[in-house]
């Protein structure tokens, strides 16, 4: 008997001291998705972010894995099969999804991977349910609250997935009354709250999962695609603060400061995104911006345009002082950011001054063009924000805008029916001359005519981006073999 009593107090030591290395590589894990952030936040320091947040991933694994294989009932070698079997299945569609999506399609793998953090979360909430004691109110919230959010980023993910895909109109979904509808859903979930915690009985938790489910497509569906990358940012702070909710349904600490983290981020990224288009942090919250007031048109926009060709533009520039290289989607889609980056090394070689300018919002995810800069070798120095470079436009000689449309759209200034009245843009029209690359005169992304390509000092240059630059640069270098 005394063996016995010995052994299992060896057994417990033990479980604890396994217990303990978990905690304390959770703290590591979590300094290192810290320092994953401050990384991430300069783009000089960007690849040092990705590889702590890499390697404090897989330590949170590692971590976890173990963790539940001291604490399991059952065989050890049937739970490490289910956890092996789980991580290949996932690491093999992770794997597969990464190499087939291009950098013009990652708001929409972000979008959609959002999705599955609601979904996990929402799983989570019904099998702790079933599974734990329903006696514990604390517990019966946790379980409320991370099914609530979790259904809002789901559905919400999947809206912004569609739109950002282009399988589903860009246009904002205005439905009458559109916020009383969400306060009213909010409500009658506050009420299903307190009946679930009278009585724990499942109905109250289902009727609030349709009703989530519901406003997270309704938010989402109302909002603008001009103003989409905003609730990118906003759904990864949802799915932020679903997989903390999930950490205090399953105890886990780590995934309650990630969950936090993430949250966190997310909302002040957004709330600086929203001060950069000059929204309301609370619309993005309860959905409905990005489209013009209630009644009003926005100004249709008529005149005449001018095109040109690539050896008058070769011209302008090689005539240039300065010049300011606008990029957006457009150059995303048409691959285009590595012939860019060649003809700014050409020009800089001949001694003109080159630069980038940034809008907070170009592309459809935040960062979007810094990403493909950098992935063309384009120096950070010469990559400038908006509010860094606006007021050097009316002393540029030549923009070149290519393949961005809502952000160097004046409408946001002189229209106030717009739907993106308000939001400061570029200000490329300043400048000497505007060259617009564009495949033809379709509006952008929020669906708004832009009035930059009827005005005097635009030229018009039609055509795939990607083809264009690359003819620029020939024309540039044979000028430069010529002298």
């Amino acid at each position: 008997m005394t063996a016995l009593l010995a052994t299992g107090t060896e057994i417990a030591a033990n479980l604890q001291r396994w217990h303990s290395l978990v905690q304390a590589a959770y703290v590591i894990a979590g300094v290192l998705f810290i320092l994953s952030l401050a990384g991430l936040s300069k783009q000089q320091s960007a690849r040092m972010g990705n590889l702590a947040g890499k390697i404090g991933m897989t330590l949170a694994l590692v971590a976890t894995v173990g963790l539940s294989l001291i604490q399991t009932e059952s065989s050890v070698i049937q739970t490490a099969s289910l956890i092996v079997a789980a991580l290949l299945i996932g690491g093999i569609i992770g794997t597969i999804a990464a190499r087939r999506i291009e950098m013009t399609q990652m708001p929409e793998m972000i979008a959609i991977l959002h999705s599955f953090v609601g979904l996990a979360a929402v799983l989570v909430g019904f099998n702790s349910y079933v599974t734990e004691p329903k006696t514990d109110a604390v517990h019966l919230v946790e379980v409320f609250v991370g099914v609530f959010i979790g259904a809002i980023t789901f559905t919400g993910s999947i809206i912004a997935y569609l739109k950002l895909s282009a399988k589903m109109k860009s246009k904002p979904l205005t439905l009458p009354g559109r916020n009383v509808l969400n306060l009213v859903a909010i409500a009658v979930s506050a009420v299903l709250l307190a009946v679930f915690l009278v009585k724990p009985v499942m109905w109250p938790l289902a009727v609030m999962t349709v009703i989530a489910l519901a406003i997270g497509l309704h938010l989402v569906a109302a909002i603008g695609g001009g103003d989409m990358p905003v609730v990118v940012s906003m759904l990864n702070s949802y799915s932020g603060w679903a997989a903390a909710a999930a950490g205090f349904m399953l105890s886990n600490n780590l995934l309650i400061i990630t969950g936090a983290l993430v949250g966190a981020s997310g909302a002040i990224l957004s709330y600086i995104m929203c001060k950069a288009m000059n929204r309301k942090f609370m619309s993005v919250i309860l959905g409905g911006f990005g489209d013009a007031p209630a009644g009003a048109a926005a100004e249709q926009v008529t005149g005449e345009i001018h095109e040109t060709n690539v050896d008058d533009v070769a011209t302008l520039l090689l005539d240039a002082k300065s010049v300011i290289i606008a990029p957006g989607y457009g150059m995303a889609v048409a691959k285009a950011q590595y012939p860019v980056a060649d003809l700014a090394a050409k020009l800089r070689a001949r001694g003109i001054e080159v630069r980038f300018a940034v809008h907070p919002v170009a592309g459809r995810l935040p960062g979007h063009m810094n990403v493909l800069l950098a992935e063309a070798k384009v120096p950070y120095d010469i990559v400038e924000e908006m509010d860094e470079i606006n007021d050097d436009f009316a002393t540029t000689d030549v923009v070149l805008v290519i393949g961005a449309n809502d952000t160097v759209n004046p409408a946001a200034m002189e229209d106030p029916n717009s739907p993106i009245a308000g939001m400061p843009v570029l200000e490329v029209w300043n400048a000497k001359h505007v060259v617009v690359f564009k495949r033809s005169m379709a509006v952008g992304y929020a669906g708004v005519q832009n009035p930059l390509f009827f005005k005097d000092n635009t030229q018009m240059l039609f055509g795939d981006a990607k083809t264009r630059v690359e003819e620029l640069v020939h024309t540039v270098d044979a000028d430069t073999n010529n002298n």
